[in-house]
């Protein structure tokens, strides 16, 4: 076997050998240095903003700092939306975009300038652009500079409490996706969302605590902490409900509450199963329009000692998205008005799964949507969260070929 080091692991070895001690204001200067050893110019990397709309360009040194770039209409944001490069012939080259992806999550896209390109510089620079996704994600736990960049305009502190508690807001196995997202990005405060996949087992949690503000947010955390601990414990969902019961109403009394569903989804079968604790009933998608709302016994809302609820069950189809979502959704209204309601919020899923290809771009797209439709205004936390189960193996992924 031949050992020797070949010039693109040379250079990927670079970058992964001095990745541990790399302070993060460094990491742009030595991306832009690998990049021009294979004839690469004008860096850029850019950055999703909170809001989900524009893709921000990060500073740093012998990066390219432009504009930012809109998610639904530029070559960068088709580079993540739909996580593939794309390459975009230029007078004085090809100009490529490859997204930044951490596992499956998309972080941003790099955007790198070539004079030419062949498929040795398309496969070193997907590699690179991994490397770089991880070393951001990496070095986000310590330091400002990146959320500063995704950050827009002033955010709330609940805001801030309900960013640092929510996992990746997006991820993708062979057998199973998800996505979120949260509305106002800078200021809301009782909804959040948690997942976990555990071997087979897809865990899930969508929850609305009451108010506003930071009470609001402080009860979120402690209906995601005690989510997080029983879930870690290997309970049942009935189970894990009771926990969290306890937790709200020892910490904040009986005149407080959390909506809640928890779901597992077993990703080898398809086995969907969920408890409802006072939150509105999802919606089953199937080929792209929704069949059914999936109603089921509900118990009372997380905090109001509620009897043991009831464990639902529904068997999955391949290719069936179930989407879960706050009741800020279907409950805004102008003054005096109506409410948006859930045929209007049916009707614009319909449309937007007809459009848009997987499930962030379908979260996202909806999401923004049913703002414009309910007036440009979210007086309310108003959360999505998609689940697509596909089915099939992942084991060929562990194969070396």
């Amino acid at each position: 076997m031949d050992r020797s080091e070949g010039f693109g692991e040379r250079l990927l070895g670079v970058l992964l050998d001095r990745a541990h001690e790399m302070p993060p204001q460094l990491i742009a200067p030595l991306i832009a240095e690998e990049v021009a050893r294979i004839g690469g110019r004008q860096v850029s990397i850019l950055l999703q903003d909170y809001e989900q709309l524009l893709l921000v360009p990060l500073p740093g040194r012998r990066l390219t700092v432009g504009e930012p770039e809109p998610i639904s209409d530029s070559h960068a944001g088709t580079a993540f939306l739909r996580a593939i490069p794309i390459e975009v012939p230029q007078p004085d080259g090809v100009r490529i975009y490859l997204p930044l992806l951490d596992g499956s999550d998309q972080v941003g896209v790099m955007a790198v300038t070539l004079d030419a390109i062949d498929d040795d510089d398309r496969r070193l620079l997907r590699r690179l652009a991994g490397l770089v996704a991880d070393m951001i994600v990496t070095k986000h736990s310590y330091t400002d500079q990146f959320f500063e960049t995704r950050r827009r305009e002033p955010m709330s502190v609940a805001a801030e409490i309900q960013w640092s508690l929510l996992p990746p807001l997006a991820m993708s196995v062979p057998q199973a996706a998800l996505a979120g997202i949260l509305e106002p990005a800078y200021n809301v405060a009782g909804d959040s969302f948690d997942y976990a996949l555990n071997d087979d087992i897809l865990h899930m949690a969508v929850i609305d605590a009451m108010g506003h503000g930071l009470d609001a947010a402080t009860m979120a955390t402690v209906a995601i902490g005690a989510y997080r601990h029983a879930r870690r414990a290997r309970i049942g969902l009935s189970e894990i409900y009771a926990f969290m019961d306890r937790a709200i109403a020892e910490q904040f009394g009986p005149d407080h509450f959390v909506t809640a569903q928890m779901m597992r989804l077993n990703i080898a079968t398809g086995h969907l199963q969920w408890v409802n604790a006072g939150h509105p009933a999802p919606l089953l998608i199937r080929n792209h329009d929704v069949v059914q709302q999936l109603h089921s016994p509900t118990t009372l809302p997380v905090g109001f000692g509620g009897d043991e609820p009831q464990l639902s069950e529904r068997q999955l189809q391949r290719g069936d998205r179930v989407l879960c979502f706050t009741d800020g959704i279907i409950e805004e209204h102008e003054v005096g008005g109506e409410q948006f309601g859930e045929e209007q919020l049916i009707d614009w899923v319909n449309r937007i799964e007809h459009t848009e290809e997987g499930v962030r771009a379908v979260v996202r797209a909806l999401s923004h949507t049913l703002k414009q439709q309910r007036g440009g205004i979210t007086s309310d936390d108003a959360t999505l969260f998609l689940i697509e189960w596909r089915g099939g193996a992942a084991d060929h992924l562990a194969t070396l070929e």
